[in-house]
């Protein structure tokens, strides 16, 4: 039962969906989301994805917009990480930011554990985490090419 909240063991767990990364990490739930005066402007979630994956390092960083492309989804953000390490500290940088900045939660993480392709669901954006060699393979550029592809501005 680890990374679960059993009823009466955990107070901040009750009644609260959480998403529970590696034991180092402590658990994403709306117990600390805050809204932000400052960060309610006009900044989309996408953005705040690629400057937290810029952060860490992440490379061939590139943004999908998928609107009227697909129902599922309106963005893809696909990035790629050098090893497992990597991948899934640019996962993490990427789900506190967007916790913390829009305040934003994902629905599922998928993939966290063997860091080969993390997969972030944010209802309207989803987000890729890539080693090279899995993005080479699935190639989802090549897949959604009707999509347009967005231009990431300079920090």
């Amino acid at each position: 039962m680890a990374g679960r909240c059993a009823k009466g063991a955990l107070p901040h767990c009750q009644g609260l969906r959480a998403v529970v990364r590696y034991v180092q990490e402590s658990v994403l739930s709306k117990a600390n989301l805050k809204q932000n005066p400052a960060t309610e402007t006009t900044t989309p979630s996408w953005l705040v994805a690629v400057r937290a994956a810029q952060s860490k390092k992440a490379t061939d960083i590139l943004v999908i917009d998928l609107t009227g492309v697909t129902s599922f989804a309106d963005t893809f953000v696909i990035a790629n990480g050098a090893n497992p390490r990597q991948i899934q500290a640019i996962a993490d940088e990427v789900g506190l930011q967007l916790k913390h900045e829009a305040g934003e939660l994902p629905i599922s993480l998928e993939g966290y554990t063997q860091a080969e392709w993390v997969l972030a669901d944010y209802g309207d954006m989803l987000v890729h985490i890539f080693s090279p060699k899995a993005r080479e393979y699935y190639g989802l550029e090549r897949l959604w090419r009707n999509g347009k592809q967005l231009e990431i501005p300079p920090e």
